[in-house]
Protein backbone atom coordinates (compact mmCIF):
# COMPACT_ATOMS: atom_id res chain seq x y z
CA UNK A 1 0.00 0.00 0.00
CA UNK A 2 2.30 2.82 -1.52
CA UNK A 3 1.99 6.57 -0.57
CA UNK A 4 1.20 9.16 -3.00
CA UNK A 5 4.96 10.48 -1.60
CA UNK A 6 7.72 9.20 -4.28
CA UNK A 7 10.04 6.77 -2.93
CA UNK A 8 13.67 8.14 -2.55
CA UNK A 9 15.80 8.16 -4.89
CA UNK A 10 18.82 5.55 -5.11
CA UNK A 11 22.16 6.50 -6.93
CA UNK A 12 23.73 4.26 -8.98
CA UNK A 13 20.56 1.74 -8.65
CA UNK A 14 19.63 -0.97 -11.72
CA UNK A 15 16.45 -0.43 -13.52
CA UNK A 16 16.00 -3.95 -12.99
CA UNK A 17 15.92 -3.52 -8.80
CA UNK A 18 14.16 -0.13 -8.32
CA UNK A 19 11.17 1.17 -9.60
CA UNK A 20 9.30 4.49 -7.78
CA UNK A 21 6.88 1.72 -5.84
CA UNK A 22 9.93 -0.47 -4.76
CA UNK A 23 12.25 2.24 -3.69
CA UNK A 24 12.47 3.50 0.65
CA UNK A 25 10.22 5.38 1.97
CA UNK A 26 10.76 9.38 2.48
CA UNK A 27 10.45 10.56 5.56
CA UNK A 28 7.60 12.69 4.45
CA UNK A 29 6.00 9.28 3.27
CA UNK A 30 6.20 8.07 6.87
CA UNK A 31 3.51 9.64 8.22
CA UNK A 32 1.14 6.51 9.38
CA UNK A 33 0.37 6.43 13.24
CA UNK A 34 -0.67 3.57 15.55
CA UNK A 35 -4.49 4.42 14.63
CA UNK A 36 -3.84 3.54 10.98
CA UNK A 37 -1.95 0.53 11.63
CA UNK A 38 -4.71 -0.75 13.95
CA UNK A 39 -7.72 0.50 11.54
CA UNK A 40 -5.58 -1.55 8.65
CA UNK A 41 -5.45 -4.69 11.06
CA UNK A 42 -9.46 -4.23 12.25
CA UNK A 43 -9.94 -4.00 8.09
CA UNK A 44 -7.83 -7.60 7.69
CA UNK A 45 -9.25 -9.28 10.44
CA UNK A 46 -13.08 -8.67 9.75
CA UNK A 47 -13.82 -11.64 7.16
CA UNK A 48 -15.83 -14.33 7.15
CA UNK A 49 -12.98 -17.34 7.82
CA UNK A 50 -12.21 -15.45 11.25
CA UNK A 51 -16.02 -15.35 11.78
CA UNK A 52 -15.93 -19.38 11.37
CA UNK A 53 -12.31 -19.45 13.38
CA UNK A 54 -13.74 -20.53 16.58
CA UNK A 55 -16.72 -22.76 14.80
CA UNK A 56 -13.99 -25.02 13.12
CA UNK A 57 -12.32 -25.67 16.79
CA UNK A 58 -15.43 -26.86 17.98
CA UNK A 59 -15.99 -29.27 15.66
CA UNK A 60 -12.78 -30.25 15.90
CA UNK A 61 -13.06 -30.65 20.09
CA UNK A 62 -12.44 -27.93 22.01
CA UNK A 63 -15.59 -25.85 23.87
CA UNK A 64 -16.06 -22.36 22.77
CA UNK A 65 -13.47 -20.44 25.37
CA UNK A 66 -10.48 -22.93 24.64
CA UNK A 67 -11.22 -21.95 20.84
CA UNK A 68 -11.53 -18.35 21.58
CA UNK A 69 -8.60 -19.13 23.66
CA UNK A 70 -6.46 -20.52 20.81
CA UNK A 71 -7.05 -17.98 18.56
CA UNK A 72 -5.60 -15.20 20.66
CA UNK A 73 -2.70 -17.26 21.87
CA UNK A 74 -2.11 -18.19 18.02
CA UNK A 75 -2.60 -14.43 17.11
CA UNK A 76 -0.40 -13.67 20.40
CA UNK A 77 2.60 -15.75 18.64
CA UNK A 78 2.43 -14.37 14.96
CA UNK A 79 2.34 -10.96 16.68
CA UNK A 80 6.06 -11.43 17.38
CA UNK A 81 7.51 -12.19 13.80
CA UNK A 82 5.33 -8.98 12.37
CA UNK A 83 6.51 -6.99 15.35
CA UNK A 84 10.47 -8.13 14.88
CA UNK A 85 10.07 -8.26 10.92
CA UNK A 86 8.06 -5.02 10.74
CA UNK A 87 10.60 -3.13 12.67
CA UNK A 88 12.71 -3.52 9.19
CA UNK A 89 10.39 -1.55 7.33
CA UNK A 90 9.92 1.24 9.88
CA UNK A 91 13.79 1.83 10.11
CA UNK A 92 14.42 1.71 6.73
CA UNK A 93 11.35 2.05 4.58
CA UNK A 94 11.81 -0.85 2.43
CA UNK A 95 9.21 -3.20 0.91
CA UNK A 96 8.74 -7.00 1.81
CA UNK A 97 10.66 -8.08 -1.31
CA UNK A 98 13.28 -5.70 -1.37
CA UNK A 99 14.27 -6.83 2.58
CA UNK A 100 14.34 -10.09 0.95
CA UNK A 101 17.21 -9.34 -1.03
CA UNK A 102 19.53 -8.99 2.29
CA UNK A 103 19.24 -12.58 3.24
CA UNK A 104 18.24 -14.24 -0.36
CA UNK A 105 20.40 -12.08 -2.90
CA UNK A 106 18.64 -9.31 -5.07
CA UNK A 107 17.73 -12.21 -7.15
CA UNK A 108 17.02 -14.98 -5.07
CA UNK A 109 14.78 -12.94 -3.10
CA UNK A 110 12.22 -13.68 -6.29
CA UNK A 111 11.45 -17.58 -4.82
CA UNK A 112 10.34 -16.28 -1.18
CA UNK A 113 8.34 -13.26 -2.74
CA UNK A 114 6.68 -15.50 -5.01
CA UNK A 115 5.85 -18.07 -2.41
CA UNK A 116 4.37 -15.08 -0.52
CA UNK A 117 2.55 -13.93 -3.44
CA UNK A 118 1.03 -16.81 -4.65
CA UNK A 119 -0.56 -18.06 -1.62
CA UNK A 120 -2.19 -14.44 -1.41
CA UNK A 121 -3.27 -15.13 -5.01
CA UNK A 122 -5.29 -17.88 -3.67
CA UNK A 123 -6.60 -15.90 -0.61
CA UNK A 124 -7.53 -13.04 -3.07
CA UNK A 125 -9.43 -15.34 -5.31
CA UNK A 126 -11.07 -17.10 -2.14
CA UNK A 127 -11.96 -13.61 -0.61
CA UNK A 128 -13.21 -12.69 -3.68
CA UNK A 129 -15.59 -15.54 -4.40
CA UNK A 130 -17.27 -15.23 -0.76
CA UNK A 131 -17.88 -11.39 -1.17
CA UNK A 132 -19.59 -12.29 -4.76
CA UNK A 133 -21.47 -15.03 -3.15
CA UNK A 134 -22.74 -12.07 -0.29
CA UNK A 135 -24.06 -10.71 -3.31
CA UNK A 136 -25.45 -13.15 -4.98
CA UNK A 137 -27.50 -14.22 -1.44
CA UNK A 138 -28.94 -10.82 -1.37
CA UNK A 139 -30.41 -10.81 -4.95
CA UNK A 140 -31.73 -14.07 -4.30
CA UNK A 141 -33.42 -12.91 -0.96
CA UNK A 142 -34.79 -9.67 -2.87
CA UNK A 143 -36.31 -11.79 -5.36
CA UNK A 144 -37.23 -14.95 -3.80
CA UNK A 145 -34.71 -17.12 -5.46
CA UNK A 146 -34.72 -15.91 -8.72
CA UNK A 147 -31.58 -15.99 -9.87
CA UNK A 148 -30.79 -19.82 -9.20
CA UNK A 149 -30.02 -21.59 -12.51
CA UNK A 150 -28.00 -24.03 -13.63
CA UNK A 151 -24.17 -24.51 -13.32
CA UNK A 152 -22.32 -23.74 -16.46
CA UNK A 153 -20.51 -26.44 -18.06
CA UNK A 154 -16.74 -26.39 -16.81
CA UNK A 155 -17.22 -23.76 -14.62
CA UNK A 156 -19.99 -25.58 -11.97
CA UNK A 157 -21.42 -22.70 -10.85
CA UNK A 158 -24.67 -20.99 -12.53
CA UNK A 159 -24.45 -17.70 -15.04
CA UNK A 160 -26.06 -15.64 -11.94
CA UNK A 161 -23.02 -16.67 -9.38
CA UNK A 162 -20.51 -15.67 -11.92
CA UNK A 163 -21.61 -12.38 -13.02
CA UNK A 164 -21.89 -11.80 -8.57
CA UNK A 165 -18.23 -12.93 -8.56
CA UNK A 166 -17.30 -11.05 -11.47
CA UNK A 167 -19.02 -7.73 -10.56
CA UNK A 168 -17.47 -7.92 -7.19
CA UNK A 169 -14.20 -8.57 -8.67
CA UNK A 170 -14.28 -5.67 -10.55
CA UNK A 171 -14.68 -3.74 -7.02
CA UNK A 172 -11.25 -4.40 -6.05
CA UNK A 173 -10.00 -3.60 -9.77
CA UNK A 174 -11.14 -0.33 -9.90
CA UNK A 175 -9.45 0.11 -6.41
CA UNK A 176 -6.27 -1.02 -7.65
CA UNK A 177 -6.42 1.62 -11.04
CA UNK A 178 -7.06 4.60 -8.63
CA UNK A 179 -4.34 3.93 -6.76
CA UNK A 180 -3.00 2.87 -3.37
CA UNK A 181 -4.03 5.53 -1.49
CA UNK A 182 -7.79 4.78 -1.74
CA UNK A 183 -7.22 1.50 -0.38
CA UNK A 184 -5.78 3.30 2.93
CA UNK A 185 -8.94 5.56 2.93
CA UNK A 186 -11.09 2.47 2.80
CA UNK A 187 -9.21 1.26 5.33
CA UNK A 188 -9.12 3.91 7.86
CA UNK A 189 -12.93 4.40 7.74
CA UNK A 190 -14.26 0.99 7.21
CA UNK A 191 -12.70 -0.12 10.59
CA UNK A 192 -15.19 1.72 12.84
CA UNK A 193 -18.10 0.58 10.81
CA UNK A 194 -16.96 -2.87 10.69
CA UNK A 195 -16.78 -3.07 14.76
CA UNK A 196 -20.03 -1.90 14.89
CA UNK A 197 -21.64 -4.66 12.44
CA UNK A 198 -20.07 -7.38 14.18
CA UNK A 199 -21.06 -6.19 17.86
CA UNK A 200 -24.99 -5.45 16.26
CA UNK A 201 -24.88 -9.13 14.94
CA UNK A 202 -23.81 -10.23 18.77
CA UNK A 203 -26.68 -8.05 20.12
CA UNK A 204 -29.21 -9.53 17.64
CA UNK A 205 -28.42 -13.20 18.44
CA UNK A 206 -28.41 -12.77 22.07
CA UNK A 207 -31.74 -10.79 21.98
CA UNK A 208 -33.91 -13.52 19.30
CA UNK A 209 -32.00 -16.28 21.44
CA UNK A 210 -33.36 -14.72 25.06
CA UNK A 211 -29.25 -15.27 25.45
CA UNK A 212 -26.81 -17.77 23.65
CA UNK A 213 -28.86 -20.86 24.39
CA UNK A 214 -26.30 -23.57 25.43
CA UNK A 215 -23.59 -22.00 24.46
CA UNK A 216 -21.77 -21.48 27.32
CA UNK A 217 -22.74 -25.45 29.04
CA UNK A 218 -22.67 -27.21 25.83
CA UNK A 219 -20.98 -25.16 23.24
CA UNK A 220 -20.59 -28.02 20.67
CA UNK A 221 -24.10 -28.34 20.19
CA UNK A 222 -23.66 -27.63 17.26
CA UNK A 223 -20.84 -30.32 15.98
CA UNK A 224 -22.60 -32.87 13.43
CA UNK A 225 -22.69 -36.19 15.52
CA UNK A 226 -22.81 -35.09 18.51
CA UNK A 227 -20.37 -33.12 21.15
CA UNK A 228 -16.44 -33.92 20.89
CA UNK A 229 -15.77 -31.99 24.05
CA UNK A 230 -12.76 -33.30 26.28
CA UNK A 231 -10.56 -33.43 23.06
CA UNK A 232 -8.56 -30.46 23.44
CA UNK A 233 -5.03 -31.62 23.79
CA UNK A 234 -5.34 -33.91 21.01
CA UNK A 235 -6.08 -31.22 18.59
CA UNK A 236 -4.96 -28.03 20.44
CA UNK A 237 -1.03 -27.78 18.31
CA UNK A 238 -2.32 -28.87 14.90
CA UNK A 239 -5.27 -25.68 15.81
CA UNK A 240 -2.32 -23.48 17.26
CA UNK A 241 -0.19 -24.48 14.41
CA UNK A 242 -2.73 -23.48 11.81
CA UNK A 243 -4.17 -20.48 13.71
CA UNK A 244 -0.58 -19.09 12.90
CA UNK A 245 -0.66 -19.79 9.79
CA UNK A 246 -3.46 -17.55 9.48
CA UNK A 247 -1.47 -14.90 9.46
CA UNK A 248 1.66 -16.29 8.36
CA UNK A 249 1.46 -14.51 5.04
CA UNK A 250 1.32 -11.07 6.93
CA UNK A 251 4.12 -11.83 9.25
CA UNK A 252 6.48 -11.86 6.10
CA UNK A 253 5.13 -8.73 4.27
CA UNK A 254 4.18 -6.76 6.93
CA UNK A 255 7.05 -4.29 5.41
CA UNK A 256 4.96 -3.44 3.29
CA UNK A 257 2.54 -1.55 5.62
CA UNK A 258 5.23 -0.31 8.15
CA UNK A 259 7.46 1.09 6.33
CA UNK A 260 4.77 4.02 6.32
CA UNK A 261 4.98 3.86 10.04
CA UNK A 262 6.16 7.03 11.86
CA UNK A 263 7.63 5.12 14.72
CA UNK A 264 8.34 2.03 16.02
CA UNK A 265 6.47 2.72 18.65
CA UNK A 266 3.20 3.47 16.14
CA UNK A 267 3.95 -0.18 14.43
CA UNK A 268 4.14 -1.92 17.25
CA UNK A 269 1.04 -0.24 19.54
CA UNK A 270 -0.96 -0.55 16.21
CA UNK A 271 -0.26 -4.30 15.71
CA UNK A 272 -1.09 -5.11 19.65
CA UNK A 273 -3.98 -3.13 19.42
CA UNK A 274 -5.23 -4.15 15.79
CA UNK A 275 -4.27 -7.74 15.57
CA UNK A 276 -5.06 -10.36 18.96
CA UNK A 277 -7.86 -8.55 20.60
CA UNK A 278 -9.82 -7.98 17.41
CA UNK A 279 -9.17 -11.65 16.15
CA UNK A 280 -10.20 -13.10 19.55
CA UNK A 281 -13.77 -10.69 19.32
CA UNK A 282 -14.34 -12.02 16.12
CA UNK A 283 -14.12 -15.49 16.48
CA UNK A 284 -16.12 -14.99 19.90
CA UNK A 285 -18.73 -13.86 17.46
CA UNK A 286 -18.52 -16.32 15.52
CA UNK A 287 -18.50 -18.75 17.52
CA UNK A 288 -21.81 -17.56 20.05
CA UNK A 289 -23.93 -16.15 16.88
CA UNK A 290 -23.17 -20.04 15.19
CA UNK A 291 -24.63 -21.10 18.88
CA UNK A 292 -27.61 -19.04 18.93
CA UNK A 293 -28.85 -20.21 15.80
CA UNK A 294 -29.57 -23.65 17.05
CA UNK A 295 -32.36 -21.73 19.14
CA UNK A 296 -33.86 -19.56 17.20
CA UNK A 297 -33.81 -21.56 13.42
CA UNK A 298 -33.48 -25.34 15.36
CA UNK A 299 -30.23 -25.67 13.24
CA UNK A 300 -26.88 -24.29 13.27
CA UNK A 301 -26.05 -21.75 10.78
CA UNK A 302 -21.94 -21.40 10.67
CA UNK A 303 -22.03 -19.72 7.32
CA UNK A 304 -22.19 -16.04 8.18
CA UNK A 305 -23.48 -15.74 4.16
CA UNK A 306 -25.72 -18.03 4.76
CA UNK A 307 -27.27 -16.54 8.02
CA UNK A 308 -28.07 -13.67 5.91
CA UNK A 309 -30.18 -15.11 3.99
CA UNK A 310 -32.09 -16.35 6.71
CA UNK A 311 -32.71 -13.01 8.29
CA UNK A 312 -34.76 -11.90 6.04
CA UNK A 313 -36.26 -8.10 5.68
CA UNK A 314 -33.73 -4.87 5.95
CA UNK A 315 -31.42 -5.92 8.05
CA UNK A 316 -30.02 -8.99 5.51
CA UNK A 317 -29.53 -5.94 2.77
CA UNK A 318 -27.30 -3.91 5.87
CA UNK A 319 -25.58 -7.29 6.99
CA UNK A 320 -24.71 -8.56 3.35
CA UNK A 321 -23.27 -4.95 2.70
CA UNK A 322 -21.03 -5.45 5.94
CA UNK A 323 -20.22 -8.72 4.83
CA UNK A 324 -19.30 -7.03 1.04
CA UNK A 325 -17.15 -4.49 2.96
CA UNK A 326 -15.34 -6.25 5.17
CA UNK A 327 -14.61 -8.92 2.69
CA UNK A 328 -13.37 -5.84 0.38
CA UNK A 329 -11.02 -4.69 3.09
CA UNK A 330 -9.66 -7.65 4.02
CA UNK A 331 -8.33 -8.49 0.16
CA UNK A 332 -7.05 -4.99 -0.89
CA UNK A 333 -4.63 -5.19 2.39
CA UNK A 334 -4.07 -8.66 2.79
CA UNK A 335 -3.99 -10.01 -0.56
CA UNK A 336 -3.36 -7.40 -3.07
CA UNK A 337 0.20 -5.95 -1.51
CA UNK A 338 2.32 -8.52 -1.48
CA UNK A 339 1.58 -10.16 -4.75
CA UNK A 340 1.80 -6.92 -6.59
CA UNK A 341 5.18 -5.83 -4.96
CA UNK A 342 6.59 -9.48 -5.32
CA UNK A 343 5.26 -9.56 -8.80
CA UNK A 344 7.08 -5.86 -9.56
CA UNK A 345 10.09 -7.53 -7.56
CA UNK A 346 10.77 -9.62 -10.50
CA UNK A 347 10.90 -7.07 -13.21
CA UNK A 348 10.80 -3.56 -12.04
CA UNK A 349 11.21 -2.21 -14.77
CA UNK A 350 7.84 -3.01 -16.72
CA UNK A 351 6.11 -4.10 -13.59
CA UNK A 352 4.67 -1.85 -11.63
CA UNK A 353 2.24 -1.96 -8.46
CA UNK A 354 -0.82 -1.30 -10.71
CA UNK A 355 0.48 -3.87 -12.95
CA UNK A 356 1.29 -6.72 -9.88
CA UNK A 357 -2.20 -6.11 -9.11
CA UNK A 358 -3.82 -6.44 -12.16
CA UNK A 359 -1.56 -9.22 -12.29
CA UNK A 360 -2.82 -10.73 -9.10
CA UNK A 361 -6.78 -10.15 -10.08
CA UNK A 362 -6.15 -12.36 -13.01
CA UNK A 363 -4.77 -14.95 -10.93
CA UNK A 364 -7.45 -15.24 -8.66
CA UNK A 365 -10.14 -15.93 -11.73
CA UNK A 366 -7.88 -18.75 -13.23
CA UNK A 367 -7.28 -20.40 -9.73
CA UNK A 368 -11.62 -21.22 -9.77
CA UNK A 369 -11.50 -20.73 -6.08
CA UNK A 370 -15.08 -21.61 -5.24
CA UNK A 371 -13.66 -25.37 -6.52
CA UNK A 372 -10.35 -24.98 -4.19
CA UNK A 373 -13.31 -24.15 -1.79
CA UNK A 374 -14.96 -27.30 -2.14
CA UNK A 375 -12.06 -29.25 -2.46
CA UNK A 376 -12.26 -29.23 2.09
CA UNK A 377 -9.37 -30.14 4.05
CA UNK A 378 -9.04 -26.53 4.63
CA UNK A 379 -6.73 -26.39 8.18
CA UNK A 380 -4.49 -29.44 7.58
CA UNK A 381 -3.80 -28.54 4.11
CA UNK A 382 -4.18 -25.31 3.10
CA UNK A 383 -3.41 -23.50 6.03
CA UNK A 384 -0.71 -25.85 7.95
CA UNK A 385 0.49 -26.36 4.19
CA UNK A 386 1.67 -22.90 3.16
CA UNK A 387 2.39 -22.34 6.59
CA UNK A 388 4.98 -25.06 6.38
CA UNK A 389 6.80 -22.88 3.27
CA UNK A 390 6.14 -19.32 5.23
CA UNK A 391 7.59 -20.15 8.69
CA UNK A 392 11.22 -20.94 7.09
CA UNK A 393 11.36 -17.67 5.44
CA UNK A 394 10.11 -15.65 8.09
CA UNK A 395 13.38 -17.28 10.22
CA UNK A 396 15.44 -16.65 7.69
CA UNK A 397 14.62 -12.45 7.53
CA UNK A 398 14.45 -12.40 11.19
CA UNK A 399 18.14 -14.08 11.99
CA UNK A 400 19.30 -12.35 9.08
CA UNK A 401 18.19 -9.00 9.92
CA UNK A 402 18.51 -9.11 14.04
CA UNK A 403 21.37 -12.12 14.67
CA UNK A 404 23.29 -11.28 11.71
CA UNK A 405 22.96 -7.41 10.64
CA UNK A 406 21.75 -6.43 14.24
CA UNK A 407 19.56 -4.52 12.48
CA UNK A 408 21.66 -2.73 9.94
CA UNK A 409 21.40 -2.58 6.55
CA UNK A 410 22.97 -1.01 3.38
CA UNK A 411 19.57 0.25 1.96
CA UNK A 412 21.34 1.73 -1.30
CA UNK A 413 23.04 -1.94 -2.04
CA UNK A 414 19.70 -3.27 -1.93
CA UNK A 415 18.90 -1.73 -5.15
CA UNK A 416 22.47 -2.40 -7.19
CA UNK A 417 22.95 -5.21 -8.86
CA UNK A 418 27.29 -5.65 -8.08
CA UNK A 419 26.88 -4.93 -3.81
CA UNK A 420 27.05 -6.16 -0.61
CA UNK A 421 24.05 -8.41 -1.20
CA UNK A 422 25.02 -9.71 -4.70
CA UNK A 423 26.60 -13.10 -3.09
CA UNK A 424 26.74 -15.74 -5.86
CA UNK A 425 25.94 -13.65 -9.33
CA UNK A 426 22.78 -12.24 -7.18
CA UNK A 427 21.54 -15.76 -4.99
CA UNK A 428 23.01 -15.96 -1.50
CA UNK A 429 23.50 -20.50 -1.19
CA UNK A 430 23.11 -20.27 2.51
CA UNK A 431 19.59 -18.88 2.48
CA UNK A 432 18.27 -21.14 -0.27
CA UNK A 433 19.90 -24.11 2.40
CA UNK A 434 18.27 -23.34 5.03
CA UNK A 435 15.17 -22.94 3.46
CA UNK A 436 15.23 -26.54 1.55
CA UNK A 437 16.37 -27.90 5.13
CA UNK A 438 13.49 -26.18 6.89
CA UNK A 439 10.98 -27.28 4.89
CA UNK A 440 12.32 -30.94 4.57
CA UNK A 441 10.35 -32.38 7.68
CA UNK A 442 7.23 -31.38 6.87
CA UNK A 443 7.34 -32.73 3.76
CA UNK A 444 6.17 -36.14 4.50
CA UNK A 445 3.18 -35.16 6.81
CA UNK A 446 1.99 -32.92 3.94
CA UNK A 447 1.89 -35.85 1.37
CA UNK A 448 0.53 -37.69 3.85
CA UNK A 449 -2.27 -35.09 4.39
CA UNK A 450 -3.11 -35.17 0.23
CA UNK A 451 -3.15 -38.85 0.50
CA UNK A 452 -0.16 -39.02 -1.74
CA UNK A 453 1.66 -41.32 0.49
CA UNK A 454 0.48 -44.00 2.82
CA UNK A 455 1.62 -45.00 5.98
CA UNK A 456 3.37 -41.97 7.22
CA UNK A 457 5.21 -42.91 10.13
CA UNK A 458 3.63 -40.70 13.58
CA UNK A 459 6.45 -38.63 14.12
CA UNK A 460 6.65 -37.16 10.55
CA UNK A 461 2.32 -36.13 11.10
CA UNK A 462 3.45 -34.68 14.52
CA UNK A 463 6.47 -32.73 12.80
CA UNK A 464 3.95 -31.52 10.14
CA UNK A 465 1.07 -30.21 12.96
CA UNK A 466 4.18 -28.00 13.80
CA UNK A 467 5.25 -26.96 10.59
CA UNK A 468 5.52 -23.13 11.36
CA UNK A 469 7.14 -23.72 14.40
CA UNK A 470 9.17 -26.43 12.82
CA UNK A 471 10.60 -24.18 9.97
CA UNK A 472 11.21 -21.28 11.70
CA UNK A 473 13.28 -22.90 14.18
CA UNK A 474 15.53 -25.03 11.71
CA UNK A 475 15.80 -22.16 9.27
CA UNK A 476 17.35 -19.60 11.95
CA UNK A 477 19.28 -22.84 13.53
CA UNK A 478 21.13 -23.28 10.29
CA UNK A 479 21.42 -19.56 8.47
CA UNK A 480 22.23 -17.81 11.64
CA UNK A 481 25.93 -19.92 12.27
CA UNK A 482 26.38 -20.41 8.39
CA UNK A 483 25.85 -16.50 7.48
CA UNK A 484 28.07 -15.34 10.16
CA UNK A 485 30.93 -17.51 9.45
CA UNK A 486 30.49 -16.76 5.93
CA UNK A 487 30.35 -12.46 6.98
CA UNK A 488 33.46 -12.97 9.15
CA UNK A 489 35.63 -14.83 6.25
Amino acid sequence: MASTEPGRLIEGASPKLYNSDLAPTTAAGRNWSWLNIAALWVGMVVCVPTYMLAGGMVSAGMNWWQAVLTVFLGNLIILVPMVLIGHAGTKHGVPFPVLLRSSFGTKGANIPALLRGLVACGWFGIQTWIGGFAIYTLLNVATDNQFVGANLPVLDINLAQLVCFLSFWAVHVWFIAKGTESIRWLETYAAPFLIAMGLLLLGWAYVEADGFGKMLSAPSQFVEGGPKEGQFWSVFIPQLTAMVGFWATLALNIPDFTRYAATQRDQLKGQAIGLPPTMALFAFIGVAVTSATVVIYGKPIADPVALMGQMGGTSVVIALFALAVATLTTNLAANIVAPANGFANINPEKISFKMGGYITAGLGIAIFPWKLLAGGAYVFTWLIGYSALLGPIAGILIADYFFVRKTDLNVDDLFKEQGEYTFSNGWNPIALLSLGLAVLPNVPGFLGQIGAMDNVPDLFKTIYSQAWFVGVFISMAVYTPLMKRKLST
